[in-house]
């Protein structure tokens, strides 16, 4: 990782068993404090966007959380990725699905073209990648875009935005608005 990068963050030296106390300390109130985060913005998302037919709609915010307050920095999680991410596999999964149902090998093909449009569209945010199978399961429509997966992760970014701005901690949420994610044109196996 270069210094360079946005997500970088210097690991402290641990000379003395004083140095790692300390570490240990600091570890424990920063995964509390995230935890908390995390626990609030979930249960505020699942409040708001709880559909009544199919919990399935909701499994990916699972996911981001989990990249919103554990790895905030990194370029997956900044809004471009995370909204680009999900509202477009999102709306993959909901054609493929009213054009050609809800067969296995749709799914499939959901996913492969999601791969290749968030990679192109550098709006990789890997918990967007189940959305394709979930809308195709959930048989959801144009409107679940909308009404569950915008909704979801708006107050999911709304939550980390004002979390971050509370107290502990260095890092502000996005750190760039409109971050690429693969941050290169050096993805996949193949550079």
């Amino acid at each position: 990782m270069k210094l360079s990068e946005p997500h970088y963050i210097p690991t402290p030296k641990l000379n003395t068993p004083m140095h790692y106390t300390v570490f240990v300390k600091q570890t424990i109130l920063r995964l509390l404090w995230v935890l908390a985060g995390a626990s609030i913005a979930l249960a505020l998302a699942l409040h708001v966007v709880r559909p009544t037919d199919s919990t399935l709609l909701l499994a990916s915010l699972g996911g981001s959380t989990l990249f919103l307050f554990g790895l905030t920095t990194f370029p997956p999680t900044q809004p471009r990725a995370l909204f680009g991410g999900h509202l477009m596999s999102a709306f993959i999964g909901v054609i493929c699905y009213q054009l050609f149902g809800d067969a296995t090998w749709v799914m499939v093909i959901a996913v492969l073209i999601t791969i290749a449009v968030l990679i192109l569209t550098k709006t990789v945010h890997p918990p967007a990648g189940a959305n394709p199978l979930i809308m195709i399961s959930a048989h959801a429509g144009f409107v679940d875009i909308w009404t569950h997966v915008f909704v979801g992760v708006l107050v999911l970014a709304l939550t980390t935005y004002l979390w971050s701005r509370l107290g502990i901690g260095q890092v502000r949420y996005p750190v760039s608005w409109n971050q690429k994610s693969p941050p290169t044109d050096q993805w996949g196996i193949w550079h």
